[in-house]
């Protein structure tokens, strides 16, 4: 079992940047690929970054690319989301997420954490 615990949401101004820490336990994490998923109210809960076991190949939403970059500390057993320009639309709850295969990492991931809250005002 691996369980999950986001850190690092909070207040930013458009523009602005914000790292996020997703933190696990259990002794199976290194071969578990993650992926962190955000859901703003009223909204679809969208994915938005993977990272595979290994770190060696990332995935990104269009909406994402170029602002977000994922990465991953196995000795830490920590998965890292640096988002930088922040924009209103990217307030949401954030969710990381790990699953046995990349694949199901990106949809339909085994383990979830509860999520942070981030907040980017206009």
């Amino acid at each position: 079992q691996v369980q999950l615990v986001e850190s690092g949401g909070g207040l930013v101004q458009a523009g602005g940047s914000l790292r996020l820490s997703c933190v696990a336990s259990g002794r199976t994490f290194s071969s578990y690929a993650v992926g962190w998923f955000r859901q703003a109210p009223g909204k679809e809960r969208e994915f938005v970054s993977a990272v595979s076991s290994s770190g060696g190949t990332n995935y990104y939403a269009d909406s994402v690319k170029g602002r977000f970059t994922i990465s991953r500390d196995n000795a830490k057993k920590t998965v890292y989301l640096q988002m930088n320009s922040l924009k209103s639309e990217d307030t949401a709850v954030y969710y990381c997420a790990a699953g046995s295969r990349t694949y199901t990492a990106r949809t339909s991931p085994d383990y979830w954490g509860r999520g942070t809250q981030v907040t980017v005002s206009s």
